[in-house]
């Protein structure tokens, strides 16, 4: 792996994230010198395979981000704030992808589609957003700045890849295990998630609304830059394997038309509109599924308000809700490529 290019390093290498993030980035051409891959104790020595090669997984320190230009965090919140500012620390641009930074005002939270200005006042740290939240503002953005958006009220279909690899094992175990007449058993869920749907992510605060939801909440003003947009959240987690639907009602401060917010919603990079319900054109997970894009659609008027309007918004949470939207941030900052995954038109 000699030549030109940027000396990467991906912490958290072997999680689902971590894993797709290095996929990402051999998709995409980055121009990679060198990749380091970090992981716990338990990972250790693992090999995976980028661009051909079989590259060793090495323990998560403090040290090994020496040489290290750009450095992907996905190893949980609590490792982030103990390792990233030893990779700032280093030199490298540190992208994190936990709740760790995201709230910090001196760390900028970025979608490139949506706040890019913002990502150019890092001072080595860029947090990525919430993996909910950006699928939802990326269809929040267009109406946002045509309109400005004034209340949300958000319900959230989640996958179980949103809860890591154990999660995905967990779904398909338990739907051998009543194809075969047994007892589910759940571990990494409060309840067992096959054939169910669990109107909870993550803990519960005082409030009763969860941290997921709070995230949303907050990260959503952050990124739009709105302290004053009120929202409200209930996150679900469903028995799909890959990719995040959001039901998404939005009041804005003038009336948007359908057809309006479906030239906005074409128009904007990053988005597919797929909204001819009639021929069942709708966003589905199994559509979404590996697409960088994310796909909105249902697109209708509220009738409880009059200027609200209702859509239905699918993205993977994987990539653009997470692994993608990182090296997206990357690619940005360093002016590697052209940002965005480009606008597409799917239907009317």
């Amino acid at each position: 792996m000699a030549g030109t290019g940027y000396r990467v390093a991906i912490a958290g290498a072997t999680g689902a994230v971590g894993q797709t993030m290095l996929s990402i980035l051999e998709e995409r051409d980055f121009p990679v010198r060198g990749v380091r891959l970090l992981a716990s104790e338990r990972s250790e020595g693992k090999t995976l395979t980028f661009r051909g090669e079989e590259v060793k997984v090495e323990k998560l320190t403090e040290r090994a981000f020496q040489g290290i230009e750009v450095a992907l965090f996905s190893a949980g919140a609590s490792r982030s704030k103990t390792f990233a500012p030893a990779g700032v620390k280093a030199g490298a641009l540190v992208v994190d992808n936990s709740s760790a930074f995201r709230m910090d005002p001196e760390v900028p939270l970025i979608i490139p589609e949506v706040n890019p200005e913002a990502a150019f006042q890092h001072k080595g740290l860029i947090a990525n957003p919430n993996c909910t939240t950006t699928v939802t503002v990326m269809a929040l953005k267009p109406l946002h700045d045509a309109a400005r958006v004034k209340r949300v009220i958000v319900s959230s279909y989640q996958s179980v890849s949103g809860a890591g690899t154990q999660a995905i094992e967990e779904l398909k175990q338990q739907v051998l295990a009543w194809a075969k007449g047994e007892q589910a058993e759940a571990k990494v869920f409060p309840h067992p998630i096959a054939f169910n749907l669990i109107p909870q992510v993550d803990a519960f605060e005082d409030s009763g609304y969860t941290k997921e939801e709070m995230k949303l909440v907050h990260e959503t003003r952050k990124l739009l830059g709105d302290a004053s947009m009120q929202i409200a959240a209930t996150t679900v987690r469903v028995p799909v394997w890959y990719a995040h639907s959001v039901s998404v009602t939005a009041e804005t401060e003038r009336k948007v038309t359908v057809k309006e917010a479906r030239d906005l919603f074409r128009k904007f990079p990053g988005l597919c509109l797929w909204d001819d319900p009639p021929k069942a054109q709708y966003p589905t997970p199994l559509m979404a599924t590996g697409k960088d894009e994310c796909y909105v659609g249902r697109v209708r008027h509220d009738l409880s308000s009059e200027t609200g309007l209702n859509f239905w918004v699918v993205g993977d949470q994987l990539r653009k809700g997470a692994a993608l939207n990182a090296v997206q941030i990357v690619e940005l900052v360093l002016g590697v490529t052209e940002q965005g995954t480009g606008s597409c038109t799917t239907s009317n």
